[in-house]
C-alpha cells in the first residue's frame, strides 16, 4: 500500500461517507464527513470532523486537542510537525503529526456506515522521559431547533449529547473518560506514556433518533475490530484501484484521489434500481431527505445521465463491473417502445426524457477491457430497441433519419446559450427544432457499435444492415453541417437544414398590430421574445401571418402554453418557416411590455459541436482542419485549463458559463483527437485538464463542477463526479490499457514528460518514450518497444 505524506500545501481531498461496497449506505439519510487540517481562524484551528447532517445543522465539529503540563496544542498550525496524509480511501483516512516535542500521533477516522464516525488516536513517545499526556475529543454542535452538544452519561458512562432536526448525535470514548472542564464540550483522558511507549485510543460518534439508539450505535462502532477493517478496505482498494506513479506527485494525488472519491460516489441498488448507482457529488451538505424517499432531493443526488456515466466508467479502469451495473440500471428503466430514461435515480426519480444515446458505446467499451460475450447478447436486443426508439416520430419530427433532441437537460450541456432559458444573455430556441450534430454523432457511433455488438455475438449481417443505413444518412447530416469556412460545425433549422442569424424584424410595446414587411430568399424561422418586468405577467397570444390581410391557412397562431419562461420574460419559436411575414399581432400583455420578432440565430458555436470527431464521421483533411484551426487554437478552443464551453463569450456576465470547462466533454474530444492520431495534442489537453483539477484540490481540497478554462478556479457543485481528474483520457494518452492482471494493451508511445508506473492485482507496467516493461505477477515479463497496438499476456 501506498504511504502519500501529502501536507496542507499538497493536493487534497477529505471528504469520508460511507461505502457502498462495505456496506448498505442510507439513501435518505446519509451523513456524510469532511476532515479539516487547520483554519485561518485560530480559534476555530484544529484537526477536525466536520458535518450538516445534511444541512440540519449549521454545523457538527469533533476535534482533538492535546496537553502536557501548562502546553495545550489544538491548532495544527503551530504543531511541531503538521499534519501529513498517509492514507486515503472513501471511508477511511490516516494521517501522522506531532502536537508536542517527541510526541508522535497517528490518527484514523472512519465512517463505518451512514450514520456514524469513528477515530482512533496511537500516540508514541520519542522522548526518554516518562510523560503525562491529556487527550480530548472536544465537540461543538451549531443546531437547528435542538440542544448544542453537553456532557452527560448513558448507563453511567460518560459521553457527549445533543440534538439538532430530530437526531441525537452522541460521542462515545473508549478508556473511561472524565468530561473536560474547558471551553469546549469534551471527554478527556490521562495517559502515562514511558520512554518509546505506544498507546491508543477510540471514539465514535452516532446520530440516530434518540440518544440511547446513538449511544449504542457508537459503542458498537467504537469496538469493532479497527486493524480487520483497515485491512479490509485496503484489500478492496488495491483490487479495484489503478496505482499510477507519474514522478508527479501532484498528478500521482490528484488520479488517485479521482478514483477513489468515484467509488464514494456509489450507494447501492434499490425496488426502483437493481444495481449499485451514483449521485453525482457528496459533501456534509448532502444526504437527507425530508420526504423520506428521496423524491425532495437536488439534481446531483436525484439520478445520472449517460454522458456522467460514461464519464465515471472512464475513470474506474480498475472496476469495469461498474460500468457493467450502469447500463444495466438503464435497461431496467425500458418501455415497450424501447425508450430509456436519461436520468435514473436510486429513489426512483425519473426525467421522463428519452436516454442520450451512449450505452451500445459504453456496452462495446466495456467489452473490450472484460470480453463478456454472455453480458453483450443480453442486452443486445435491448440496445436495437433503445436505439430505433430515436427515429419513432415524436424524435424525429419530420422523418428524415436524423433526429433532434427533445429537451436541453438530455445534452450535458444546460447552459447552452443557443438553447438555454435562464441567463439573459441566452437565445431560448426551441431545440427540437434544430439539427444537432452532437446528437447525431452520439447516434452515428451508437449504431456502429451496435453492429460491432452484433457481429461479436454472432448475429448475420443481414440484422444490422439497416442500423447501418442508419447511420449513413446520420453521416450525410452531420457532414451538411461542415461550414468550411471555420472548418466547425453549426447547428440547422431541422426542416430548412439551413443556417441562419439572428434579425430583429419587428417590435413594439403592449397589444396590437406590426407590419415587417419582412421577405426572404430562403425561409426562416422566428423567435418571439417578450421582456417583461412583471413576474405575474400573462402568457401572451401571438398570431404570425405571411400577409397583412388574413388569408385562410397562412396564420400561424403562438398559444400562451407555448411560450417559456425566462429571464426577463417569455419565448418562443414559432412552428412554421417563413419566406414573408406581412403581419404579427400581439394580445395578453401589458402596455409596458416588450415584444421582438427575430430571425432565430443558429450560428452559435460550443464543444459539443466538435463531437463529429470523437464519433468518426470527417475525413482525414476536415478533422486535420477542424483540430488545428478550433480545438488546438488560442483563440478559440485550446486554452490553460482545457477546452471551454464556448470559444468566445457573448459579454461578459456569461463569462463563467462561455468559459466553463466540462470535463466529460473534453474527455469525449480528447478520444477525437486520439482515434484521429494527435497523442501530442490528447496528452497536452490532459495536461491542461489536469493542472486545473491540481489548483483546486491544493486551494479548495475539493473537485468542482466545471473549471475556468482561464484561470483555473472551480465552478458549480463541490465533489462532483464531472470535475474528477480525467483518468480514462490519461491512461487513452499514455497508450495502456489493464484489461487483466494478466493481460495489457499497448499502443503509440509515452510522451509525458515522465516515466509511467501502473501497479493493478500485482501486475506492473513501466513506460518511458522508448519501451514498455510488463510485469506480471507470476515473475513473467516482456519488454515492447513497437508503437504499433498490441496486446500484452502472461
Amino acid at each position: 500500500m501506498r504511504d502519500w505524506s501529502l501536507t496542507p500545501g499538497d493536493p487534497l481531498y477529505l471528504t469520508l461517507a460511507a461505502d457502498a461496497r462495505l456496506c448498505k449506505p442510507d439513501y435518505i439519510n446519509d451523513h456524510i464527513w469532511e476532515v479539516e487540517l487547520g483554519a485561518s481562524d485560530a480559534e476555530r484551528s484544529a484537526i477536525a470532523l466536520v458535518t450538516t447532517y445534511g444541512l440540519r445543522a449549521r454545523s457538527m465539529r469533533i476535534f482533538l486537542r492535546f496537553t502536557e503540563g501548562i502546553v495545550t496544542a489544538t491548532d495544527p498550525n503551530v504543531f511541531v510537525t503538521k499534519p501529513t496524509l498517509q492514507r486515503y480511501y472513501p471511508n477511511f483516512l490516516a494521517l501522522d503529526f506531532s502536537p508536542l516535542k517527541n510526541l508522535n500521533i497517528a490518527t484514523e477516522f472512519w465512517v463505518p456506515e451512514s450514520h456514524a464516525v469513528a477515530g482512533r488516536v496511537i500516540f508514541t513517545n520519542k522522548s526518554n522521559a516518562v510523560r503525562q499526556i491529556t487527550v480530548e475529543v472536544c465537540a461543538t454542535l451549531a443546531h437547528l431547533d435542538g440542544q448544542s452538544i453537553i456532557p452527560t452519561q448513558q448507563q453511567l458512562v460518560n459521553i457527549l449529547a445533543g440534538q439538532t432536526s430530530g437526531i441525537a448525535p452522541v460521542i462515545f470514548m473508549t478508556g473511561g473518560p472524565k468530561h473536560g472542564s474547558g471551553a469546549h464540550a469534551s471527554l478527556t483522558l490521562d495517559l502515562e506514556l514511558g520512554p518509546g511507549a505506544t498507546r491508543q485510543i477510540s471514539f465514535a460518534e452516532a446520530a440516530l433518533n434518540t440518544v440511547e439508539e446513538s449511544f449504542e450505535l457508537a459503542r458498537r462502532s467504537a469496538a469493532r475490530p479497527w486493524e480487520a477493517e483497515r485491512a479490509r478496505i485496503e484489500m478492496l482498494d488495491a483490487s479495484q484501484v489503478l496505482d499510477i506513479r507519474t514522478g508527479d506527485q501532484d498528478w500521482d494525488a490528484a488520479l488517485a484521489f479521482s478514483q477513489k472519491a468515484a467509488h464514494g460516489l456509489f450507494l447501492n441498488g434499490s425496488k426502483q434500481l437493481p444495481h449499485p448507482s451514483f449521485v453525482n457529488a457528496r459533501h456534509p451538505d448532502h444526504g437527507f431527505s425530508r420526504k423520506g424517499d428521496g423524491g425532495d432531493y437536488p439534481p446531483a443526488w436525484n439520478g445520472q445521465s449517460p454522458l456522467e456515466t460514461y464519464y465515471i466508467s472512464s475513470i474506474l479502469q480498475g472496476a469495469p463491473c461498474v460500468a457493467k451495473n450502469l447500463i444495466l440500471n438503464f435497461l431496467s428503466t425500458q418501455n415497450e417502445e424501447g425508450e430509456i430514461d436519461n436520468k435514473v435515480g436510486i429513489g426512483a426519480q425519473r426525467s421522463k426524457l428519452l436516454a442520450a444515446p451512449l450505452l451500445a458505446t459504453l456496452a462495446w467499451k466495456y467489452y473490450q477491457s472484460t470480453k463478456d460475450d454472455a453480458f453483450l447478447a443480453e442486452i443486445y436486443p435491448k440496445l436495437v430497441k433503445f436505439f430505433w426508439a430515436w427515429f419513432s416520430p415524436a424524435h424525429d419530427r419530420n422523418r428524415d433519419g436524423a433526429p433532434e433532441w427533445d429537451h436541453i437537460l438530455q445534452t450535458g450541456f444546460d447552459d447552452n446559450p443557443v438553447f438555454d432559458v435562464w441567463n439573459p444573455w441566452s437565445q431560448g430556441l426551441d431545440i427540437s427544432l434544430v439539427h444537432n450534430p452532437s446528437l447525431e454523432s452520439m447516434l452515428y457511433r451508437e449504431a456502429k457499435s451496435v453492429a460491432k455488438i452484433a457481429k461479436q455475438i454472432g448475429k448475420h449481417e443481414e440484422e444490422t444492415a439497416l442500423i447501418l443505413s442508419q447511420a449513413e444518412k446520420l453521416r450525410e447530416s452531420v457532414a451538411s453541417s461542415w461550414n468550411a469556412d471555420k472548418s466547425f460545425y453549426s447547428y440547422r433549422d431541422y426542416e430548412t437544414g439551413l443556417v441562419s442569424e439572428a434579425k430583429v424584424i419587428a417590435q413594439k410595446k403592449g397589444d396590437g398590430n406590426m407590419r415587417p414587411k419582412f421577405e426572404s430568399e430562403s425561409p426562416v424561422r422566428l423567435l418571439i421574445e417578450i421582456q417583461t418586468k412583471n413576474p405575474a405577467a400573462r402568457r401572451p397570444e401571438v398570431e404570425v401571418s405571411e400577409y397583412f390581410t388574413k388569408k385562410k391557412g397562412d396564420v400561424e397562431t403562438i398559444l400562451g402554453h407555448q411560450f417559456q419562461w425566462r429571464t426577463g420574460g417569455l419565448v418562443a419559436t414559432t412552428q412554421k418557416t417563413y419566406t414573408r411575414v406581412g403581419r404579427v399581432s400581439v394580445s395578453g400583455l401589458d402596455e409596458k411590455d416588450k415584444v421582438i420578432i427575430k430571425i432565430i440565430d443558429t450560428t452559435g458555436e460550443d464543444i459539443t459541436l466538435a463531437m463529429p470527431l470523437w464519433a468518426g464521421i470527417p475525413e482525414k483533411q476536415q478533422a486535420n482542419a477542424l483540430i488545428g484551426r478550433n480545438i488546438m487554437t488560442a483563440d478559440r478552443f485550446d486554452r490553460p485549463f482545457g477546452l471551454p464551453s464556448l470559444p468566445e463569450s457573448p459579454n461578459e456576465e456569461a463569462d463563467l458559463v462561455s468559459m466553463s470547462v466540462h470535463l466529460p466533454w473534453n474527455q469525449l474530444i480528447g478520444e477525437g483527437l486520439l482515434a484521429y492520431g494527435f497523442r501530442a495534442e490528447a496528452t497536452r489537453l490532459t495536461a491542461h485538464l489536469m493542472n486545473a483539477v491540481i489548483q483546486n484540490l491544493k486551494q479548495h481540497r475539493s473537485f468542482y463542477q466545471r473549471y475556468h478554462a482561464e484561470k483555473g478556479t472551480g465552478i458549480g457543485e463541490r465533489n462532483s463526479v464531472q470535475g474528477l481528474a480525467p483518468v480514462g483520457l490519461f491512461m487513452q494518452s499514455l497508450g495502456v490499457t489493464i484489461i487483466s492482471a494478466t493481460k495489457v494493451k499497448l499502443e503509440g508511445k509515452n510522451l509525458f514528460p515522465w516515466t509511467v508506473t501502473i501497479k493493478y492485482k500485482g501486475l506492473t507496467v513501466v513506460r518511458n518514450g522508448e519501451q514498455t516493461v510488463v510485469l506480471f505477477p507470476n515473475g513473467e515479463s516482456a519488454i515492447v518497444k513497437d508503437e504499433q497496438p498490441c496486446i500484452v499476456e502472461m
